[in-house]
């Protein structure tokens, strides 16, 4: 049975899914896990396709101290125990830049290209680059895909596409590219069958996570998006500001004496749902928590996604429905409720017992807006288009390796 393994590596985990081919390029999800507390308190914990347990192992510090290993590990467990050895890989990197609008077959030259946007997105490019580099050293011919959080947003217009900077530095690759695009590329694929009437209007999805940010839909093709150059922009997320002023940034270099790194670093780790409860960057501990500074700070990011939606609404023309996808938007009927009231001049009205019950649809019937619950796919839409990939090169290139 022929399989692809799809990867997305951070820097304290490795999470891994299982796809098998069926007739006719179908996909069928078998195994679903991950390798976590990397270099800390390593373990492997993964669930066949119905939820059955299939490992759970602890692993001393020192076993397993950087994602390279943790790859290894992984691959002698699909391997010797599952006896599955895959025929492609998958990979979620968060960073095209300007090179890709597309996934594409990965070799040594695209891995070098990648590694130049490794300080655009610090917390993630680096280690979605470590099993590649990995799979390349140990299996050669195993072909191995790259899928770009930024490639969806390619069909921006110059407008969206631009800041009002120099135009060499646009050419250089300085503009605002946009993010979470295999998650926004899923919802806009699943929309037809979901909501067929809406789905090629438009739409403003909002992927509320750990990571957050909203994209503007119209005809299925990301036409804005609340994210830029970097994954920092727009929406508060748990450890990372969102929008902010330049002056911020020359202010902590000018008169708090830091480095461009520890302002990287500062960004991207200490700010955010966490810098503003100084409680945690989690939705759900913020909820259960009695501080009023982690009411400040839920209270802040519900009205960054209001203020986000009249933006989006505004690049549109214009608002026919509004989907709410990821951890938060998925799981969190609170903040669902509180975003739709804030949408409340759009037309959207909220029914608060399909909200509960985290129905599909969750919007007053006969009101305005439809609000849906969209569960989110990214795993699936990298082994989706790993197998569209690997299907075209196979005529050009019929050497191929398995994980063996």
């Amino acid at each position: 049975m022929d399989t692809i393994l799809v990867v997305n590596a951070g820097s304290s985990s490795v999470k891994l899914q299982i796809f098998s081919v069926e007739g006719e390029g179908r996909l069928r999800r078998q195994i679903k896990g991950q390798m976590d507390g990397i270099g800390s308190r390593p373990r492997l914990k993964a669930s066949g396709a119905g939820g059955d347990p299939l490992a759970d192992r602890a692993y001393p510090i020192e076993a397993v101290p950087d994602v390279a290993t943790a790859m290894r590990i992984v691959g002698d467990w699909l391997r010797e125990e599952l006896r599955i050895n895959p025929i492609a890989v998958g990979h979620r990197v968060v960073h095209g830049g300007p090179d890709y609008d597309k996934p594409v077959l990965i070799d040594h030259g695209v891995v070098a290209r990648l590694e130049r946007y490794v300080n655009l997105a610090p917390l993630h490019q680096p280690h979605n680059l470590s099993p590649i580099r990995s799979i390349l050293a140990n299996f050669p011919l195993l072909p191995q895909v790259a899928c770009f959080d930024t490639a969806f947003h390619r069909s921006h217009g110059a407008l969206a596409d631009h800041y009002a900077i120099p135009h060499q530095l646009y050419a250089e690759g300085v503009r605002r590219y946009g993010f979470h695009g295999l998650s926004y590329e899923y919802i806009a694929r699943t929309l037809p069958s979901v909501a067929p009437d809406i789905a090629k209007r438009r739409v403003i999805v909002a992927h509320l996570g750990s990571g957050a940010s909203m994209c503007a839909l119209k005809d299925g093709r990301s036409v804005e998006s609340t994210m830029g150059f970097t994954a920092l922009d727009g929406l508060p997320m748990g450890t990372r500001p969102g929008q902010l002023d330049p002056g911020v940034v020359l202010y902590l270099i000018s008169e708090k004496g830091m480095s461009a790194s520890n302002v990287q670093n500062f960004l991207y780790r200490d700010c955010g749902l966490k810098g503003l409860s100084g409680v945690s960057n989690d939705m759900r501990e913020l909820e259960k928590s009695e501080n009023p500074k982690a009411k400040l700070a839920i209270d802040y990011f519900v009205y960054r996604i209001g203020l986000s939606a009249g933006m989006l609404a505004a690049a549109l023309r214009g608002l026919d429905a509004f989907v709410f996808t990821a951890g938060i938007g998925e799981n969190s009927a609170t903040i669902r409720e509180r975003v739709v009231e804030q949408l409340g001049w759009l037309g959207a009205a909220l029914d608060p017992i399909e909200n509960s019950r985290h129905a599909r649809v969750i919007s007053r019937a006969g009101g305005g807006i439809p609000v849906y619950v969209v569960p989110t796919d990214e795993e699936l839409m990298i082994a989706q288009h790993t197998l569209s990939l690997l299907a075209s090169s196979r005529s050009r290139n019929p050497k191929q390796e398995r994980l063996s």
